[in-house]
């Protein structure tokens, strides 16, 4: 028996399976398709992604592969990035999907992770030992957890009967990537003054003479897992620009509406869901990828505490906890993104009312924080001392050693004290100790979890028990 099993190949299950094997939990990988997919569904990765990559070692692969863009700008609004954003990274790295993919696939296999793709999850049993998963040719595996991170249309989800309430899509928007006859400043011109009315139109791209092409469609296709053909891509894009920029040679072709549905739980027993497989949004700002890998940092170690048996009560269940509201507020400002988007004239009066309030430096910088998920504040228990850092991430700071994301490498939590007076004793196999005076913080000492955020700030070593028992267990002796 392998102790977790993730049904789903993307970027949310493999980053997983890599927090997992980090923390010494056995894993295995199950993807429905027979081969990684080429379909460049994301294109960007926010400041807290760049962040988690860091803090494992894994930005440097990323960044000379991917092309820095501004953070700024809502609903297609363009607007000068805010000043001293609470991140080392204030960007956007624009890398396909892929991309990202594989070299997230690379780091598993490092790790020791099983990837079998061609393998369809068909049943799900589960009792107090575990949980027994059969497969589309009939073969059981048994774990003792399983993870849906298996997509918007989730076979684990629907197995578990876990209802996935939300509004349906109500438009549809086309998209390919194709080559493109026409010359690029005629290709330019054209887009940008479409884009005046049609805010959902694009040709982005790609190199290699391939285009990003996306139009609006007439209306909702009753089977949205069909793709549409070339000729009606080309059709919707005649439609709305006159031209169809001669294109030919599609290398995929895709449609997505602007359904949001949020699943009902994250949990039904030993199994949980992850990713997309937890909820879906609009793709407006890029957030999709982002989220589920969040998911996926967020569950990682909590889960490895539940396997290795020192998980404190309720450190699970505050995944769902913690990451469902997040969803949520994706999940509203992608409808509101949706709504400025529309080319009728009562949205288009709340844009342009908008536009005037992202003039504000605070306005911007409050959207900015949304859409790259760099405001994100949990709820860790405890009084909110630390000037407001309890429960948000840590940014990257310089050490006399070094950086701070440097030395959260293994994963495990990470006690940063400039007192030199705190101690982690009990805690030492699950907890970091560093003493550095010279650490440019507000406050004399922070408690990190594994994922970054603050779940104690102080200088009082019995104020500090409280939250290593909450987050970290028992410990192995009295302190």
């Amino acid at each position: 028996m392998t102790d977790v099993i993730i049904a789903g190949g993307g970027p949310t299950g493999v980053l997983l399976a890599c927090e997992l094997r980090l923390q010494g939990v056995r894993v295995l990988v199950l993807e429905r398709d027979t081969e990684p997919t080429k379909v460049v569904r994301g294109l960007g990765l926010h400041a807290r992604t760049l962040d988690i990559l860091d803090q494992r070692g894994l930005l440097e692969r990323f960044l000379p592969l991917g092309r820095q863009y501004p953070v700024g700008g809502f609903a297609g609004i363009t607007a000068p990035a805010p000043p001293a954003l609470d991140t080392t990274y204030p960007y956007v790295l624009g890398i396909p999907q892929p991309v990202t993919e594989r070299l997230l696939r690379e780091r598993a296999a490092e790790l020791g992770v099983e990837v079998r793709y061609g393998h369809e999850v068909a049943g799900i049993g589960q009792d107090d030992d575990g949980v027994h998963v059969v497969l589309a040719d009939g073969t059981r595996l048994d774990a003792r957890y399983l993870v849906g991170c298996d997509g918007g249309r989730s076979t684990v989800r629907g197995l578990l009967g876990i209802g996935f309430p939300g509004a349906p899509s109500r438009q549809e928007t086309l998209l390919g990537e194709v080559r493109l006859t026409a010359a690029p400043e005629t290709i330019d011109a054209v887009v940008a003054e479409v884009r005046e009315t049609w805010k959902n139109f694009g040709a982005m791209p790609l190199g290699d003479g391939l285009y990003r092409l996306g139009a609006p469609a007439d209306g909702v296709a009753e089977d949205r897992t069909t793709p549409p053909t070339l000729d009606e891509l080309r059709a919707q894009v005649r439609k709305v620009a006159g031209t169809d920029f001669g294109a030919h040679s599609p290398r995929w072709l895709s449609r997505f509406g602007d359904a949001t549905r949020l699943a009902d739980s994250y949990r039904a027993g030993r199994v949980l869901l992850a990713g997309d497989a937890a909820h879906v949004h609009p793709p407006y700002g890029g957030q999709g990828l982002n989220l589920g890998v969040q998911d996926a940092f967020n569950l990682g170690w909590k889960l490895a505490a539940e396997v290795h048996g020192w998980a404190p009560d309720g450190l699970l269940d505050s995944y769902a906890a913690e990451r469902r509201p997040v969803a949520a507020d994706v999940l509203d400002n992608t409808r509101a993104q949706t709504v400025l988007l529309s080319p009728e004239p009562g949205p288009q009066a709340v844009r342009r009312l908008l536009t005037e309030l992202m003039r504000f430096e605070d306005v911007r910088r409050h959207l900015a924080e949304k859409v790259t998920a760099t405001g994100i504040r949990y709820d860790v228990g405890g009084p909110e001392a630390g000037g407001g850092l309890v429960g948000r991430r840590l940014p990257d700071v310089a050490l006399r050693e070094g950086r701070l994301y440097e030395r959260m490498r293994d994963g495990k939590g990470l006690l940063l004290d400039r007192t030199g007076r705190l101690s982690v004793a009990g805690w030492a196999d699950r907890v970091d100790h560093v003493v550095d005076d010279t650490a440019p913080l507000d406050v004399l000492a922070v408690l990190l979890r594994p994922d970054g955020h603050v779940a104690w700030a102080g200088a009082d070593q019995a104020d500090l028990l409280g939250p290593l028992r909450r987050w970290f267990g028992a410990g192995s002796a009295t302190v």
